[in-house]
C-alpha cells in the first residue's frame, strides 16, 4: 500500500490518513485488487512481456477499465513495464521528474514494482507518495507535481487516458525542495556503467 511522506518527516501508511493529506488536491488514490491468478501473477513477476503478454494483463485487469470508462469516459489504457533492461531508461524518466502538469489527468493502477510521485500542495509545502501494487491514483489536470522509480528501478503500471493528447508535461520550472526517496539516479546508473 501507499507511504505519504510530508517534508516535516511524518509518514503516513493508513489509506483514509493518506486520503485526507491528498485531499487539498483532490489527487484519488485508493486500492484496486489485482486477485489470486497464478497466469496474471507469473506475467507479473516478468520483467519483460510481449505485446501478447501485455494484452492478457490488460485483459485480466478490464473490470477497472470498464468502471473508468463508464463513470468518467475513458477511451484506452496500456500497460508500461519499465526496468533496468529498458533503452534509455533515464532518459525517459527524465521528462517526468521535474515538476511539471498535464492538460488531461494522469491515471495509474500499479500491478508491480514502485515508484514515488511528489506533489506541491496549495500552501507552497511538498509531498512524495511512494506507490506500490494495488495503488490506483489519478492527478487532476492541472496539479504539480513530478515522478520517479525507487531504488528497485522498475513498475509496471496501467495506465488510462481520456486522449493521449493532453498527457504531454508541461514544465512549471518550480523547484523541488523535498525527496524522500534522495535517489540521484542518474549517478546510480553511471556507478553502474
Amino acid at each position: 500500500m501507499a507511504i505519504l511522506r510530508l517534508e516535516d518527516g511524518t509518514t503516513y501508511t493508513q489509506l483514509s490518513d493518506i486520503v485526507r493529506e491528498l485531499a487539498p488536491l483532490n489527487v484519488q488514490i485508493n486500492c484496486w485488487q489485482i486477485g489470486d491468478d497464478p497466469e496474471l501473477r507469473d506475467l507479473l513477476a516478468q520483467d519483460i512481456l510481449s505485446d501478447v503478454e501485455k494484452e492478457q494483463v490488460l485483459k485480466a485487469l478490464d473490470i477497472y477499465f470498464q468502471q473508468l470508462a463508464t463513470n468518467a469516459g475513458y477511451q484506452e489504457r496500456d500497460l508500461i513495464a519499465l526496468h533496468p533492461s529498458v533503452p534509455n531508461l533515464d532518459t525517459m524518466l527524465s521528462k517526468f521528474d521535474r515538476v511539471h502538469t498535464h492538460a488531461d489527468p494522469e491515471v495509474r493502477y500499479i500491478i508491480a514494482g514502485e515508484g514515488i510521485f511528489g506533489f506541491v500542495r496549495p500552501d507552497g509545502s511538498q509531498v512524495e507518495l511512494t506507490v506500490q501494487p494495488e495503488d490506483y491514483i489519478n492527478v487532476p489536470a492541472g496539479t504539480e507535481h513530478w515522478f520517479y522509480l525507487t531504488a528497485l528501478r522498475q513498475i509496471k503500471a496501467v495506465r488510462y487516458f481520456t486522449s493521449r493528447e493532453g498527457w504531454v508535461p508541461e514544465y512549471t520550472d518550480r523547484e523541488i525542495r523535498f525527496r524522500a526517496a534522495s535517489v540521484d539516479l542518474r549517478s546510480q546508473s553511471l556507478l553502474k556503467s
